[in-house]
């Protein structure tokens, strides 16, 4: 048996609606990899379609955080950051890769932001530029088509689009500096949903499609890259990590739907882990 991997998941804890945090602790720890939480943000929902959410920002508190991990000196063999709290805690997080980020600790970037043509309510152009600057030292980033085309200074096209507008967003995340994009919300037409993989030395990217399910799930972002960092520490490939993560997602929803539950509330990811662990062969 080899030794278990780590890695720390820095993002926010929303008490109610499952995402960041309520998301990637479960999902990745039953992959079977030891996940240590840096929280970014307490709020008491998600900010997706509820009203009158309480939000406090941690990032006075995330220095201490790290001081102390320094002085336990603290591996880590990936680092995936998700929400972030505020504009400053961006330069915490590349600092914190510059401290514990070694050779083979992989970097992952959910450049947690925006949908549907649309910034978080608690977020404006000058974070989605420094942003970018995160972006553009991480191994992997996972953005959707929105968090992507602000990220690039490109129009937002839709639920739908093409695949020459897929492929300059993919150059132009990578030109920036990351060494890999998985580029969620791809369809090119109305019955299909999936991801687009692409590294630095790829040609063209690797698409992967499932049925799209109706319906605007919350969460499903934090689903599909809790799922892909598991796959990924479990030794599959980028492509193979964003296929299970993709099925994994369709799983969950498909679950959900089944309950007519209401779409802010998240999808019933916890009963779709053994679905997983299968596709992991764990």
């Amino acid at each position: 048996m080899k030794a278990q991997k780590r890695l720390v998941a820095i993002n926010d804890i929303s008490g109610f609606g499952k995402c960041s945090l309520t998301v990637a602790l479960p999902v990745i720890s039953a992959c079977g990899v030891e996940t240590v939480c840096l929280p970014t943000a307490v709020l008491s929902t998600h900010t997706g379609g509820f009203s009158g959410y309480t939000f406090r920002d941690l990032t006075e508190d995330m220095i201490p955080f790290i001081n102390h991990w320094k002085s336990l000196n603290l591996k880590f063999d990936a680092i995936y950051s998700g929400f972030l709290g505020s504009i400053k805690q961006i330069d915490i997080v590349k600092s914190f890769f510059d401290t514990f980020k070694e050779k083979e600790t992989v970097a992952i970037v959910d450049p947690s932001m925006a949908d549907y043509g649309k910034l978080y309510s608690v977020f404006d152009m000058d974070f989605a530029r420094e942003m970018t600057r995160l972006c553009a030292v991480a191994d992997i980033v996972i953005p959707n088509i929105t968090e992507a085309a602000f990220m690039t200074d490109t129009e937002y096209m839709g639920t739908i689009q093409n695949e020459q507008y897929i492929e300059r967003l993919l150059d132009k995340l990578l030109l920036t500096g990351a060494k890999s994009v998985v580029l969620t919300g791809v369809s090119f037409d109305e019955n299909e949903l999936g991801a687009a993989c692409k590294t630095a030395t790829d040609n063209k990217p690797h698409y992967y499609f499932t049925k799209r399910v109706e319906g605007q799930y919350h969460g499903t972002g934090d689903v599909f890259a809790s799922a892909f960092s598991g796959a990924l520490l479990n030794g599959f490939s980028l492509y193979e990590s964003a296929r299970i993560a993709a099925d994994f997602v369709v799983n969950c929803i498909e679950r959900t739907r089944q309950f007519n539950i209401d779409m802010r509330y998240g999808v019933d990811f916890e009963r779709g882990i053994p679905f997983l662990l299968k596709e992991l062969s764990l």
